[in-house]
């Protein structure tokens, strides 16, 4: 597992050898564990507030170009924490395509997922819901009701986007382009906009 632990942005590739990671880690002063299980296709952009925190397992694949994905990516997958105390934990043998993970709390992701083209997961409304002043209000603050968590063996569709406080349970399958603004229980088929579970998987 490595983790990153000082602000900075790391472009990593794939096929990076072990030295000039480690040097270019060292540049930006992040902490990092070697570990050649994970897979960077592409440059991904990993932006870290000072004082937070990016986890990643083992097994990892992130995908950031589009001849190595079906349906492309018009962006890198994009790891991003924006206020002190923040969390992205990422667990084993999830795959990425394009995605983006923006946390001003926690986004946690268990294990044995995967995520279409460019799907889309935070745990913040990046602005105030208040309308007055809202252009130059600061980011509302994140809590836990805002935490976002994906179960294992979770597969979310292409271009589907997941907001605060969802909780997608073990198992369960979100359709493409889908928005999905409330908990989805274990072992559903959900899709829409509002997602909602549309069967049970056995």
């Amino acid at each position: 597992m490595f983790s990153y632990h000082s602000i900075g942005i790391v472009l990593l590739t794939r096929g990076i050898d072990k030295i000039t990671l480690l040097v270019l880690l060292s540049y930006f002063r992040i902490r990092y564990k070697y570990s050649t299980s994970n897979r960077f296709i592409g440059k991904p952009l990993i932006d870290k507030h000072k004082q937070s925190f990016i986890k990643i397992g083992e097994r990892n694949l992130l995908i950031s170009k589009s001849r190595h994905t079906a349906l492309g990516v018009t962006r890198p997958v994009i790891l991003r924490t924006t206020s002190p105390g923040a969390n992205i934990s990422v667990g084993n043998d999830n795959g990425f395509s394009g995605t983006v993970i923006c946390a001003n709390y926690s986004v946690e992701i268990g294990n044995g997922c995967l995520f279409g083209s460019e799907t889309m997961i935070f745990d913040t409304d990046f602005h105030p819901v208040n309308l007055l002043n809202r252009r130059y209000r600061p980011v509302p603050k994140s809590n836990a009701i805002d935490r976002v968590l994906i179960e294992d063996d979770v597969f979310i569709g292409a271009r589907s986007t997941i907001l605060k406080g969802v909780r997608i349970g073990k198992g369960s399958v979100i359709g493409a382009g889908s928005v999905v603004a409330s908990d989805i229980p274990e072992f559903s088929v959900a899709a829409g906009n509002p997602c909602e579970v549309v069967r049970r998987l056995k």
